[in-house]
């Protein structure tokens, strides 16, 4: 298992608590984003900077991952392009996207863009507050625990 993280649009305090599981579990976690990030110093936590460009970071995360690793990420596409590839996604508010759940989040994704495209004004997501941060770190450490094997 390996964790990628779509890092651009990545609140703070959901890559401390990342930073944090990855020192303390040894996984290897990797920030995919189009401009440089700073991260702790540990053998297993990278920076990844690919180009500016639309769908760029999101492209290289689905290349990379493989079944069975992690994605973080809000994005309904990218989460659909994973778990056809057998990845795991988690959103920063610690919900878990699946196969049963995916289609009808892109669909709602889909009315969204159509409504926004007619002018209508649809406002984004509320800030990140401390039980979106604690429903992460909790499904975070529920998924390390059941599907994480050191030294696989």
């Amino acid at each position: 298992m390996k964790i990628w993280v779509d890092a651009d649009a990545c609140p703070v305090a959901v890559k401390e608590i990342l930073f944090r599981a990855a020192q303390r579990t040894g996984i290897e976690l990797t920030l995919v984003a189009n401009q440089y990030l700073k991260t702790p110093a540990a053998r297993n936590i990278h920076m990844l900077q690919v180009m500016q460009g639309f769908d760029i970071a999101d492209n290289e995360i689905v290349r990379r991952t493989e079944p069975g690793d992690l994605v973080i990420t809000s994005d309904i596409p990218l989460a659909a392009e994973v778990l056809e590839k057998g990845g795991m996604v988690i959103t920063s508010r610690g919900e878990e996207y699946t196969a049963e759940n995916i289609r009808g989040r892109l669909n709602i994704r889909d009315f969204m863009d159509t409504m926004r495209a007619s002018g209508i004004q649809t406002g984004g997501p509320p800030a990140l507050n401390q039980a979106d941060r604690q429903a992460f770190a909790n499904l975070l450490d529920r998924l390390i625990t059941r599907h994480y094997k050191p030294g696989v």
